[in-house]
């Protein structure tokens, strides 16, 4: 491979866009963005496999942009994510990086929400649309999106896609749009599927890969053996020895997550399980309490845990070894993300010794093993979290703003803003974090106060 210059200066961007890059801090080119902009910006179309947390939404954000024209309002970019928390997560990303051209639209189409509003809004034109395959394929069948000028279509997370059995869906989109656009990939493994969909959809595509092992300064690994029936006791003895402030413990089956999740609540540890049978509303706030710390331990599926992008993630717990190197690499791969150091311990019963052999090969370095009897308890209480969220009864359809509650909470209930944590508005409810020794205050002087001129239900949850 030749030498890639790592300077976003080195491609072929407008002025406006480099002075952007810069702003937002974008220093120096990522690997996967050295590898596949010059491809893109050359308008050929590629498969890239890289992992979330690589610089990929940039990669193609940047050359999404690139060939736009402002003045046309129609859609010209699509961006497929495999799920809602992912397509939110894209649409910030591409909304920072538009901030170099004037009036670009973004506009995000997903299920768990009703359509009206988004024919409202597409109504109105939009320079990119992000979304999921199934929102996006409705709109396609109700004539509400059109996609004739589409310069270029997105597929992100296409292994993920494909996993959630999006493919049929994904075909009927790409038939519906022009066949002289341009089609970027994007996956973290590459399964027949994908071979499929480039096969079928995509002409002459280049491919970059970036190695996705993670380096050993960044994730300290480490791999217990133990006995299948001490796997629940074992993990409390790996969470007290490492305290984590928040950590994912991944598990195969809707059931082990909720054993997991009644042994550590049991323990006074403050678990959630995150799996596929959680209602979008639930999902919503599970991650919320997850994302703003009052949850220690989220105990989830790999299917739940698709696109999950939490910052700060201290650890990861295999309470089961994944059945694949490629999803182990996944799984670990959540912590120690930009530039954080992160902790990744695997339990590992007899039986799955050859998933480890696996994991071994793949890494092309020997496991670092533990002892389980090596590990202390740090001592003091249960894990229990910095914060604590109160749920609001009232949401973006209320047209209720992050600004409105912090000013009830630092205002009427008098609560300094630093010790007030993230804040979530959902169409319905919003959740906010205050650290664990105000919550009681900040709850009754919210429920005896008004927010934005009205008085509104908030319990803590």
């Amino acid at each position: 491979m030749t030498t890639e210059s790592t300077a976003f200066a080195s491609l072929p961007l407008s002025a406006a866009m480099l002075a952007n890059l810069e702003a937002l801090g974008y220093a120096a080119m990522t690997p996967i963005q050295a590898q596949s902009l010059p491809v893109i910006l050359r308008g050929q179309d590629l498969i890239a496999q890289a992992k979330t947390g690589s610089g990929k939404t940039a990669a193609f954000g940047i050359g999404l942009l690139n060939p736009l024209n402002p003045r046309y309002f129609g859609c010209q970019a699509l961006v497929l994510c495999p799920t809602r928390e992912l397509a939110d997560q894209v649409a910030k990303e591409l909304r920072r990086l538009a901030r170099a051209e004037d009036n670009i639209k973004i506009l995000t189409l997903c299920g768990g929400v009703s359509l009206g509003p988004q024919i409202a809004s597409l109504e109105h034109g939009a320079h990119i649309i992000v979304g999921t395959p199934g929102r996006v394929q409705q709109h396609l069948d109700k004539g509400t999106l059109v996609l004739d000028g589409l310069n270029t279509l997105v597929l992100d997370e296409a292994d993920r896609m494909l996993d959630m059995g999006f493919f049929d869906a994904i075909a009927a989109i790409i038939g519906k749009t022009p066949s002289r656009r341009q089609t970027l990939l994007f996956s973290a493994t590459y399964p027949s599927g994908i071979e499929q969909l480039a096969a079928d959809f995509m002409r002459k595509p280049q491919q970059v890969k970036v190695d996705a092992l993670h380096s050993e300064t960044q994730i300290e690994q480490s791999f217990i053996e133990i006995d299948p029936q001490q796997r629940l006791e074992a993990l409390t003895r790996v969470l007290a020895h490492y305290r984590p402030e928040s950590c994912v413990a991944f598990c195969f089956t809707k059931q082990q997550c909720d054993e997991v999740v009644n042994h550590l609540t049991a323990k006074g540890i403050v678990a959630q399980a995150l799996h596929g049978d959680l209602e979008q509303r639930d999902r919503d706030q599970v991650l919320a309490m997850f994302a703003n710390r009052s949850i220690s331990v989220l105990v989830a599926t790999d299917v739940a845990a698709r696109g999950l992008d939490i910052d700060g993630l201290d650890m990861v717990i295999n309470v089961e070894l994944a059945r694949d190197a490629e999803i182990h690499v996944h799984r670990v791969g959540r912590t120690g993300r930009a530039g954080e150091k992160g902790v990744a311990v695997s339990l590992v019963a007899p039986a799955e010794g050859h998933r480890a052999q696996a994991i071994e090969q793949q890494q092309k370095r020997p496991l670092r093993w533990e002892q389980l009897d090596n590990l202390k308890s740090q001592g003091g209480e249960p894990l229990l979290p910095v914060m604590v969220t109160l749920c609001i009864g009232a949401g973006r359809k209320d047209k209720l703003r992050p600004g409105d509650i912090l000013g009830a909470l630092t205002g009427d209930a008098g609560i300094p803003g630093k010790q007030v944590g993230k804040i979530a508005i959902f169409d319905f409810q919003a959740f906010v974090a205050v650290e664990r020794a105000l919550a009681k205050q900040a709850v009754q002087r919210l429920n005896s106060g008004k927010i934005k001129g009205r008085a509104l239900r908030v319990r803590i949850l």
